[in-house]
């Protein structure tokens, strides 16, 4: 120690020049930036990204047109049986390297179609990531059971397993682990948790289409999965989902349920929702399958040009992605530090200043969810069906409690990050990537003139 501090002339000399050095490195990328960037778009100087030159989602091909019109022709537009819907069902099986893969309505159906073929019901919990899309959790109350929420882990974004067990009561049934924006969970950590305590493991895959985890498609990796096949989606069919499962039973009950419960007798002995899909969605959905490789391949490309430059920026945080998986970037998400990038304000202001700079420079940022999930008036008021269920159910009333101060790695994340959402999609490419970087160098390279924007 000695020895080291004697190189630097000392150890306090050291810190300070060390410091220095750091500031002088942070400061070169602006000099740099700024002798290649102008005034700021919103201070009246050429906006860096070129209007038109971002391309919408789905780009919708004559394999789609054909698919539809198969439908149409055919004249079978509907059914159980349908065959638009059973060939989607194979090829999604046998895509992600499933038993089972069964169609619904929406990727929300799905997830209730897993909840309750898991045997959720009144009295039992489950645990949820307190940052995820609101229908991860409502099947959940839809079952007449309580989402507990589990905090993040801030790099990806995904349910913390360190902070599973804490949230795991005697009335704990299941867990749902979230693919969020496409990255597979920790799921290997969750289902080791799990397997102590016999819980049921469901994974939302709902924005992970194609994703990898240890050689494994996302979908096939816990006991159930489901998918959305929302317009927005990287396996796109304008509305519709997906149940997948390698379990026999858990697909009977999802089957019986899809409809409207079993029949015993000539009657019905349960309830079911009805949540049938439609041929049309499911042509759609099934000729995209064969391109969905390519298209995420194109996402990740188009990740990696961007994350290289945005890597360079002091301040800048692109999306951190573990060796052991794939990220299919449904949606790209950027963290800021204003520290790093030499700037003395609170995180949330400096990331809504930043975001109203890069807007005007043409470069679509978005907050997605804005409060942790456990904040929504849903949970603050606990109304669910009426009179308080099913949290006050009679059969074992939830003393569950959602507090936003009680998950400080969702909170981080709402406060210095934004998002992208389909700017990575195809055909978007090269060119646009390279233009969000130059509107990201331009701002950064600005930061007083930023700082002045009212937040």
């Amino acid at each position: 120690m000695a020895e080291r501090g004697g190189r630097t002339g000392g150890s306090d000399l050291g810190r300070r020049g060390f410091l220095g050095l750091a500031g002088a490195f942070a400061a070169a990328p602006r000099a740099i930036f700024a002798s290649k960037q102008g005034k700021l778009a919103c201070a009246g100087g050429p906006q860096a990204v070129p209007p038109g030159l971002e391309k919408g989602w789905p780009l919708i091909t004559d394999d789609e047109r054909k698919a539809v019109l198969r439908v149409l022709d055919r004249g079978a537009i509907w059914g159980e049986g349908a065959p638009e819907t059973r060939g989607l069902e194979e090829e999604w099986a046998r895509f992600i390297g499933v038993r089972h893969a069964i169609a619904t309505g929406s990727g929300t159906s799905a997830i209730h179609m897993a909840v309750a073929a898991a045997g959720l019901g009144p009295g039992d919990e489950c645990l949820v990531p307190a940052y995820t899309w609101y229908a991860t959790a409502s099947p959940v109350i839809h079952h007449n059971a309580v989402p507990v929420f589990v905090d993040i882990d801030p790099r990806t974004f995904n349910m913390d397993p360190r902070r599973v067990e804490e949230r795991i009561t005697p009335r704990t049934k299941a867990i749902i682990p979230v693919d969020l924006f496409g990255l597979p969970a920790d799921i290997d950590e969750i289902r080791a948790i799990a397997a102590k305590r016999n819980l049921i493991v469901i994974e939302d895959a709902c924005q992970a289409h194609g994703a990898l985890y240890k050689g494994k498609r996302a979908g096939s990796l816990c006991h159930i999965g489901a998918f959305s096949l929302n317009g927005t989606k990287n396996l796109p069919a304008g509305e519709g989902g997906i149940f997948t499962t390698d379990d026999d039973r858990f697909a009977e009950i999802a089957r019986s349920l899809r409809q409207f419960g079993p029949f015993g007798g000539g009657e019905l002995s349960e309830f079911g929702w009805q949540y049938r899909p439609q041929e049309m969605p499911s042509a759609f959905a099934r000729a995209r399958i064969p391109r969905l490789d390519a298209e995420n391949a194109v996402r990740q490309r188009n990740a990696e040009i961007l994350g290289a430059r945005l890597r360079e920026i002091p301040g800048v945080i692109p999306p951190h992605v573990p060796p052991d998986r794939t990220h299919v970037y449904h949606m790209y998400r950027i963290r800021l530090d204003p520290g790093a990038a030499g700037v003395e304000l609170a995180p949330r202001m400096f990331r809504t200043k930043v975001q109203k700079a890069l807007a005007a420079e043409g470069v679509p940022l978005g907050s997605w969810v804005g409060v942790p999930l456990p904040a929504f008036r849903m949970f603050q008021l606990r109304r669910g069906y009426g009179k308080g269920c099913p949290w006050s159910c009679p059969h074992a009333p939830s003393e569950a409690t959602y507090r936003s101060e009680d998950y400080p790695g969702t909170l981080r994340i709402i406060d210095d990050s934004f998002v992208m959402t389909s700017a990575l999609y195809p055909p978007n490419g090269e060119a646009l990537m390279r233009a969000y970087a130059d509107a990201f160098e331009k701002v950064f390279s600005n930061l007083d003139a930023v700082l002045r924007i009212e937040s």
